[in-house]
């Protein structure tokens, strides 16, 4: 068959050279990259079978073999699995198709430390292009199960790839690494060395649930038996599933290692969560929940799910039914004795025994984030900065977790700079004569501390939680109340925090209003294809103007968010308030009353409300003609 050349794609390039070139503090994460391939593909031969009697493959023995040659220098990782076809070795080795593949090239550039870029590579997906770090050339040679025909694909990682159709190809992929030359120096990094291959696969690799073998090796001490013949094939690895064993028979660095495997993450996780269900039903479960968020959580198509094994086999690696969207982040693996090994996707949305798995594994990660929020603060810290937005989705979809969910969400608020506060501790530290929660949302921390909103607030010193995430414009309304107490936006209907000594009676309240009923009046008509009313406000103290939605209206942010997906929505016009005491709002009160006419007032008042929306972070409808009236008012000031 002849033997074509291709060039690989842009970014592949890129990140082979990357590989080739790195300064990785620890190299040997390759092999466990490599096996962990080999593991996914044993796994979805033995699943395609379970679903295809018809399949025309060896399943029999399904295992991995790693094979050394000390005096080529070749180490090659070799599984019997599902194998790739032609068109698939084309289209998954010499392209990238990981939509985050931008994200890990710059994240692999910027990482400081060794530690910091090895993991990269099994988090985004790559761990094939790993073997460059340790190899000039690598070959593969894989057929897929079912099919006659192999295929043999060749590089050396310096842009271009060869793809040759072959007849003799067993079932599977064999991965021959033709290692760089050996360094006389740093034997540590001998991967022809039976004793590091044994450590690496120890290390990173034990729980594996299919054998690792390491067969007859040329050029090794040992490689024969005492009759002169080849040694039986040696399993490295114990086999044994973590999940079915107690804490006290599991070392944290075996748990660490499993969710290395599982989450394609080089860090370890933030927390381990262990469950066995006996009964009527058994399962066991072993979760962990990362210590940061992926590159990709909030991206449509993010893979999530736990893994789901039957009685020990593997059924499907990403299980949407057995955790809610909301914890999407959470890794780990189920195993159930009670389920179909042919079941499908279909079935299991369906199957009672997984809605009720799905509802004790909810409640035991909830419980254990509870935990952590009363041991730990500084790691429920971590989780609530990496996680907290996309658990407060849980607020909307899942009522019945409802009150679990709000025991363990916290929230930015005007009473800490950097700390966060639960809305229990809120309602404990309320002042007498309060009854409402105040919250305020925005796009950011610095855009809402200087809103105009808040300087009643601020001045009376009462505790408003600062909303930043897109969902905060969405659960508030879900959720309504807290302990009786109502959640009240500072930013929507009308606020009455009470008067103050120092401030004016209910008659000298009265006055103002008539004072200024008629400039409300002629502003409303003025200003009309735009708010819908104005008045007097109560929540400024320092600004001259600012806008508020009625109680039930959409907040601008949330109206954005229907438009981004595609929702019509139509404009709501809110209301402008004005600040009484503000000489810029005095003076044109003044200039109503002096005046006849007023049609040169006109300006002032489109200009007070585009300053209203300005300050709070949008844009004058006409930016233009805001600009040619600031100038004109300027210039009159000179």
């Amino acid at each position: 068959m002849p033997t074509e050349t291709f060039e690989f794609q842009v970014e592949a390039r890129q990140l082979l050279q990357l590989m080739i070139h790195s300064v990785y503090s620890n190299k040997d994460v390759f092999l466990r990259e490599l096996v962990s391939n080999a593991s996914d593909a044993l796994d979805k031969l033995r699943l395609a079978a379970l679903r295809d009697d018809t399949l025309d493959a060896d399943v029999s023995d399904l295992h991995i073999e790693l094979e050394t040659d000390q005096d080529a220098r070749t180490l090659t990782v070799r599984d019997n699995g599902i194998g790739m076809s032609y068109d698939e070795v084309g289209r998954l080795i010499g392209t990238i198709a990981n939509s985050g593949t931008a994200a890990f090239l710059r994240e692999l550039r910027e990482a400081q430390d060794g530690a910091g870029t090895e993991g990269l590579i099994g988090q985004f997906g790559v761990g094939f292009y790993s073997g460059f770090m340790v190899a000039d050339e690598v070959t593969l040679l894989t057929r897929r199960a079912g099919e006659r025909q192999g295929t043999r694909w060749t590089s050396r990682g310096e842009g271009t790839y060869t793809l040759e159709k072959v007849d003799d190809a067993p079932q599977g992929t064999s991965v021959t690494l033709h290692l760089k030359p050996a360094d006389p120096d740093n034997q540590l990094h001998d991967y022809t060395s039976v004793w590091k291959i044994k450590e690496i696969v120890k290390r990173y690799s034990d729980f594996i649930t299919w054998p690792i073998r390491l067969v007859g090796q040329n050029g090794q001490n040992g490689e024969k038996g005492d009759d002169g013949e080849a040694s039986a094939p040696e399993t490295l690895n114990s086999m044994k599933a973590l999940w079915a064993r107690s804490r006290e028979e599991v070392s944290e660095e075996e748990y660490h290692e499993l969710y290395k495997h599982i989450g394609h993450d080089w860090r370890e996780p933030l927390e381990t969560i262990q469950l066995q269900a006996e009964g009527t039903f058994e399962y066991q479960a072993l979760l962990f929940v990362p210590s940061h968020a992926p590159h990709d959580l909030f991206n449509q198509n993010f893979r999530r799910g736990l893994q789901l094994y039957v009685k020990r086999v593997f059924i499907m690696d990403d299980c949407e039914e057995l955790l809610p969207p909301y914890l999407r982040f959470v890794k780990g693996v189920v195993d159930a004795q009670d389920l179909s090994l042919n079941v499908s996707r279909e079935i299991l949305q369906q199957d009672r025994h997984i809605r009720m798995m799905q509802r004790r594994l909810t409640k035991k990660v909830l419980s254990s984030v509870k935990s952590m929020m009363t041991d730990d603060a500084e790691r429920y810290a971590t989780f609530w900065r990496e996680f907290g937005a996309v658990v407060k989705e849980g607020l909307i979809t899942d009522p019945d977790n409802r009150d679990a969910l709000l025991a363990v969400t916290s929230f930015a608020t005007t009473h800490g700079d950097d700390g966060t506060v639960t809305l229990k501790q809120y309602v404990e530290r309320m002042p007498d004569g309060q009854d409402d929660i105040y919250y305020i949302t925005g796009e950011s921390r610095e855009s809402i501390d200087n809103s105009p909103h808040m300087e009643a607030f601020r001045e009376r010193g009462i505790e408003v939680l600062l909303l930043t995430d897109p969902v905060d414009e969405v659960w508030v309304d879900a959720v309504g109340e807290f302990e009786g107490k109502a959640l009240r936006s500072i930013a929507k209907g009308e606020i009455d925090l009470g008067a103050r000594e120092d401030e004016q009676s209910e008659g000298e309240r009265e006055k103002q209003a008539e004072d200024y009923a008629g400039l409300l009046g002629w502003m409303r008509e003025q200003l009309s294809e735009d708010v819908k009313e104005v008045r007097l406000s109560t929540r400024l103290t320092v600004s001259p103007a600012c806008l508020v939605a009625d109680s039930s209206d959409l907040t601008p942010a949330l109206e954005n968010m229907y438009r981004a997906m595609g929702q019509e929505v139509p404009r709501t016009r809110r209301i402008l308030e004005l600040n009484p005491d503000h000489a810029l709002v005095k003076g044109l009160n003044e200039a109503y009353g002096e005046r006849e006419d007023r049609s040169d007032l006109s300006d002032t008042a489109e200009l007070l409300y585009a300053l209203a929306v300005l300050a709070e972070g949008g844009r004058p409808k006409d930016p233009a003609r805001f600009v040619r009236l600031m100038a004109d008012r300027m210039e009159r000031t000179l």
